[in-house]
């Protein structure tokens, strides 16, 4: 790449177009900044390019080297697809009035020999979301197999019809298609309030949940009868409490514990996985002493100053989302977080530090590096965040991080047992 990509409009019309008076900036933080070429790279398959009505990009002008807006049509940004992670946001200044963004990511894009380039980087070498890899017939066929044989489970009927055929959630999907992580919405409730709820907005605000949430309390004879067979079939598998079409899981530990001890009695295969708040470590105890291989927590920091505003946790506080980590580790379990990634917020130095403190306190194993799906000026504002402070930049931080702690694994999905107890980096594609 002999300069920067170029700088990306949208005409309001769904047209976009490069405007080759200015080079492209990134944004971290509240901060737009020019970006070194090796911060790009091509647009993934299943990436995808949005229009930001009412923002004007920011570009650096090819000529005097000044930053300046494009006035020619609307900032462009993109939405990177799971397997990579954003290392700098869309720059762009915000119009008086302008709506704020759904909850999706907005990377930087911009245009260089003829192609979309995006500031990201490959964090997993899994393939089980990559667009390319869905056969929708299979799909089709799954879907129909499977209602017929449990036609009367509740949750099947949901993964089918919401999730999978509305929402067309991959996870779904590719239950559908017989193989890998198997997921199993499990709460209708939960006890955070969080910004960016993708299941649940209050009525006041302005944006709208992407999904509807799970509307009912499965039972645990509902989850054993169509999770066994997929731990016994499936290449890979896993099954996975807490998705993003339900609320906080642990609420549930009770039908959970039955799920996971009667599963134990029909198979020995696979992982059991929650994906939770980690809200409740006596819970989460239970659940290791039921057969509990492998825990996710979402967090969008490692700070307690940073998590709070975010979350609004009703009944618990930071520190039982660090000791539900130090519970798993201490059955011999797998402990991931599910890291929001926010460039200027994920990457400044204060951060850096809080979450060496959390990874050395836990005993941490993997971090998901995943794309933080929110408006970034709202984001901010709703945080009250005017200064992120010193940034060491996305990519300087995991490899500070891989120095630092070379066991330590990075990634986007939950590993299956397979890689825990082997090889981590397998690059699998299943079947």
């Amino acid at each position: 790449m002999k300069h920067a990509p170029y700088l990306l409009y949208s005409d309001g019309e769904g047209h976009i177009f490069e405007d080759t008076s200015l080079y492209v900036c990134g944004r971290s933080g509240w901060d737009a900044m020019p970006l070194e070429n090796e911060e790009w790279i091509k647009l993934p398959k299943g990436g995808q390019l949005y229009e930001l009505p009412n923002r004007r990009g920011i570009g650096i002008d090819v000529k005097s080297g000044e930053m300046r807006l494009c006035e020619k049509g609307w900032a462009v940004a993109s939405f990177i697809p799971p397997a990579f992670t954003g290392t700098y946001l869309a720059a762009y200044e915000t119009l008086p009035g302008a709506e704020t963004l759904p909850l999706f990511c907005y990377t930087a894009a911009g245009w260089y020999n003829e192609k979309f380039y995006v500031t990201a980087i490959r964090i997993e070498k899994d393939i089980r979301q990559e667009s390319e890899g869905f056969d929708e017939s299979k799909i089709e066929q799954g879907v129909e197999k499977l209602l017929k044989t449990y036609r009367h489970n509740r949750l099947v009927q949901h993964l089918a019809n919401n999730c999978c055929l509305t929402y067309h959630c991959p996870a779904a999907r590719n239950y559908f298609m017989g193989r890998w992580e198997c997921p199993v919405p499990s709460s209708p409730a939960c006890n955070a309030n969080c910004i960016g709820c993708i299941s649940f907005q209050p009525q006041e605000e302005t944006i709208t949940s992407t999904q509807d949430r799970l509307q009912f309390k499965p039972t645990a004879e509902e989850i054993v009868e169509y999770t066994v067979p997929h731990l016994e079939t499936a290449p890979f598998p896993i099954v996975s409490f807490g998705q993003g079409c339900e609320g906080e899981p642990l609420l549930m530990w009770q039908t959970i514990k039955m799920a996971i001890k009667e599963i134990r009695k029909h198979t020995q295969k696979g992982s059991i996985n929650i994906n939770t708040n980690g809200s409740d470590p006596k819970a989460v105890k239970t659940l290791c002493e039921a057969g509990l291989n492998s825990i996710r927590v979402s967090t969008n920091s490692a700070r307690e100053k940073i998590y709070t505003p975010y979350y609004r946790p009703n009944n618990y506080e930071f520190n039982d989302i660090v000791e539900s980590l130090k519970v798993v580790n201490s059955f011999g379990g797998w402990t991931s977080i599910n890291y929001f990634v926010f460039p200027g917020m994920t990457d400044s130095v204060e951060e850096y530090e809080a979450l060496r403190k959390l990874i050395k306190e836990t005993g941490l194993k993997m971090i998901q590096w995943r794309n933080f799906n929110i408006d970034p000026d709202w984001y901010l504002r709703k945080i009250d965040v005017t200064d992120t402070g010193e940034c060491i930049g996305i990519r300087q931080m995991m490899t500070l991080l891989q120095e630092e702690f070379p066991t330590l694994k990075f990634g986007y999905f939950n590993p299956s047992m397979e890689r825990i107890t082997g090889n981590f980096e397998m690059d699998y594609a299943g079947s």
